[in-house]
């Protein structure tokens, strides 16, 4: 198994120093072209037609600093993300994940990773609603973490790297395609929660999880995600999956989910699923939504 640390750090300080216009092209060649596979995934090329949308404007879409933002200003940020420690915990947290699978007879398909931490920018308005450290691990073979870098998110990244690598590991054997359900979304996102929670604790639960009380949870977001499971639209599937505040930045209507409530429901889901039936995470992680669901089917009621 091969993983292989992109060092952000080191292409930011080039970005840093450089003209403002060569930093676009710093950018898309040295940090986001080993991710060209990942982004051709969702329709992102790494070069668009002039006023196009490409890696550059995704950027500033997820709240990441975009190009021209990395300015000598962003020196403290870049420092925090520029010890080995940090990306030798980054990496242990990737390789500890998957090693779980292997140590259990579980071959996985793909074999080298590679990964990335960028900066987010803290006066995005998406970085507010995801907070300051996140990730982005669907598609397998790349994971990438974005943090407002802190005492609190420097630690914390690695948990976060937990989850999406166990995105990476479920979807190298379910198919993505466009007959993807909210209940597979929902049971994705629960499975990749546990399994952190498992590595690292449950007190290390992000705020995707944290922050839906068991009132909202049980009166409110089980009952409407509960209507909706089959949907594939993805604005409609994404809609109950994150909530009104992050799909108005998308610009989506409100339909009365909390933040991330679909996190939240998924958690609960998983973790009734695991005492139910005694699976392991590692096993749950491969099992096929549909008998997931049939071994939960109380817990809809």
């Amino acid at each position: 198994m091969k993983i292989t640390a992109i060092r952000s750090d080191r292409i930011y300080r080039k970005m840093m120093d450089a003209a403002p216009a060569e930093k676009e092209n710093i950018y898309r060649d040295g940090l986001m072209k080993p991710f060209e596979f990942k982004w051709s995934c969702v329709g992102i090329p790494l070069r668009a037609e002039a006023g196009g949308h490409d890696v550059v404007s995704a950027a500033a879409m997820s709240g990441y600093y975009a190009p021209l933002q990395i300015t000598p200003a962003r020196r403290g940020e870049i420092d925090q993300i520029s010890g080995d420690g940090f990306w030798a915990s980054c990496e242990d947290s990737i390789r500890s994940a998957l090693s779980g699978f292997a140590q259990r007879g579980i071959r996985l398909p793909q074999q080298e990773y590679l990964f990335t931490v960028v900066l987010s920018d803290p006066q995005s308005p998406m970085t507010f609603m995801a907070g300051d450290y996140c990730g982005d691990g669907g598609i397998p073979g790349y994971i990438i973490g974005s943090i407002v870098p802190n005492e609190r998110s420097l630690a914390l990244l690695p948990v976060a790297l937990a989850h999406e690598t166990n995105h990476n590991v479920r979807w190298q054997f379910m198919q993505w395609s466009s007959q993807i359900t909210l209940a597979d979304m929902i049971v994705s996102e629960g499975l990749a929660e546990r399994f952190a929670a498992e590595m690292f604790g449950e007190d290390k639960v992000g705020r995707w999880v944290r922050e839906t009380s068991p009132e909202v949870l049980r009166e409110t977001v089980v009952p409407r995600i509960r209507e909706k499971l089959e949907t594939r639209d993805f604005q409609t599937l994404s809609s109950y999956l994150y909530g009104d505040e992050i799909m108005a930045l998308r610009g989506g209507k409100a339909i009365g989910m909390p933040y991330c409530g679909g996190y939240a429901c998924g958690y609960a889901l998983i973790g009734h699923y695991l005492e139910r039936t005694g699976a392991s995470i590692h096993e749950a992680t491969l099992t096929p939504t549909e008998e997931i669901l049939k071994q939960t089917e109380d817990f809809w009621r």
